[in-house]
């Protein structure tokens, strides 16, 4: 077979600095003409052929959006079918854990093991966290692939087990440690929190955006309902009228001792907010940190601050001791020989409707959970981590046959 003969197009020449060079112009994937110059037709048609062949990479590359580019209009089309609260925390996940990793990479580029490499920083968080972003990364590419921005997804064996932290969950506190607790902090900043927290089982989100207008005291019978939900995005407090899900509205009856405290506390309110800031506005995440500072300050959990000395930074660690008063604040008793979080204030309050045989529909409702499973897990565990109460279930089920 005879070789194919390799026509050169003829070139116009031009004389540079008293030397003739062929040159030729191209149009570049800006749009713009560019001149090529070469010594000898052959070479220039080599150059052209390695020039076009980057045009037509520049121009793949500019049809394959970055990672962040996607990410931005995934979300935007995440916004038409899920709720407010939803897209709110892929954003702050998407944004935080594959923007920030993977961002400028062109999005059809990525490959499994640069996915992965990203992931390396999440897996220190816990393991919910990790199982989320893990699913995050494959609903992004999966989109990609389908919208055919890409030929190949390189999550489809990405799996999130194994990933992340695993976080033990927390007891709920005794009646002893709620009554100690709540002495420790009365008057206090985070009474009327702590108090919603464990009268009322609220969500974190739901005591913060909870307003006066939701309270009703002067009823028979007191109640209070839940309709909206706070959030922060860099760390500016967002109420959001759409809750987490549709169980989340509800209305929450409240024991004497929560109302009373309620009365009080809205004697001397000035905010339109239950739980306000000086001003009388929600609290920013900065400022709620700063008020359960008021519980963590008075626990025995060993802790360390910095104090420059002689122009240095020096490290120091406290470990209190239980009854004693802070070194540096004798109002401070370290009265607390536990951690408390805000969502134990929750767990503390579900785990006494059912300690109370409260039927467990009831218990979905109150606390605002969307799916009876998550309500059943929760009683199954507390109900049956009593060997008391699990000895006078097996009795009460074994009478009948005794009295055969």
């Amino acid at each position: 077979m005879a070789k194919r003969k390799i026509v050169i197009p003829t070139y116009s020449t031009v004389v540079l600095n008293g030397i003739e060079y062929y040159r030729t112009r191209i149009q570049n994937s800006d749009g713009k003409l560019v001149a090529l110059y070469a010594g000898t037709p052959k070479e220039l048609y080599q150059k052209e052929l390695v020039a076009y062949e980057q045009i037509d990479n520049d121009t793949f590359n500019r049809k394959s959006p970055t990672v962040g580019e996607y990410c931005e209009k995934w979300l935007l089309m995440q916004s038409v079918h899920v709720r407010a609260t939803t897209l709110t925390d892929y954003t702050s996940k998407v944004r935080r854990h594959i923007i920030k990793e993977l961002g400028n990479m062109r999005i059809a580029d990525v490959s499994l093991d640069d996915i992965q490499l990203a992931l390396v920083p999440v897996s220190k968080k816990s393991a919910s966290v990790y199982k989320s972003v893990v699913i995050l990364y494959k609903s992004i590419f999966r989109a990609a692939k389908q919208s055919r921005i890409i030929d190949n997804d390189p999550t489809i064996y990405l799996t999130a087990k194994g990933g992340g932290v695993p976080q033990k969950d927390k007891p709920a506190l005794t009646d002893e440690q709620a009554a100690r607790l709540l002495d420790a902090i009365q008057g206090l900043p985070p009474y009327v929190f702590v108090m919603l927290g464990l009268y009322a089982g609220l969500r974190r989100e739901e005591i913060l955006a909870l307003k006066w207008d939701s309270v009703y005291l002067d009823t028979e019978a007191p109640y209070l309902t839940v309709r909206k939900a706070w959030h922060t995005e860099n760390n500016r407090p967002v109420i959001l009228e759409e809750l987490k899900t549709n169980a989340a509205s509800r209305n929450i009856p409240l024991p004497n001792c929560l109302s009373e405290c309620l009365k009080e506390a809205k004697e001397n309110s000035t905010s339109e907010y239950v739980v306000a800031n000086r001003d009388g506005e929600p609290l920013s995440y900065t400022q709620f940190k700063r008020l359960w500072t008021y519980i963590v300050t008075r626990t025995v959990k060993e802790r360390s601050y910095y104090r420059y000395e002689n122009g240095k930074r020096v490290k120091h660690t406290v470990t209190p001791v239980l009854g004693e008063k802070a070194a540096h604040n004798g109002k401070v008793v370290y009265s607390l020989d536990f951690e408390v979080t805000p969502h134990q204030l929750r767990h503390t309050y579900i785990t006494n409707l059912i300690h109370s045989s409260v039927d467990p529909k009831t218990v979905q409702y109150l606390a605002g959970h969307e799916s009876s499973k998550i309500t059943m897990d929760i009683y199954a565990k507390v109900k049956y981590n009593r060997p008391d109460e699990l000895v006078r279930t097996m009795g009460r089920a074994f009478e009948q046959w005794d009295a055969v």
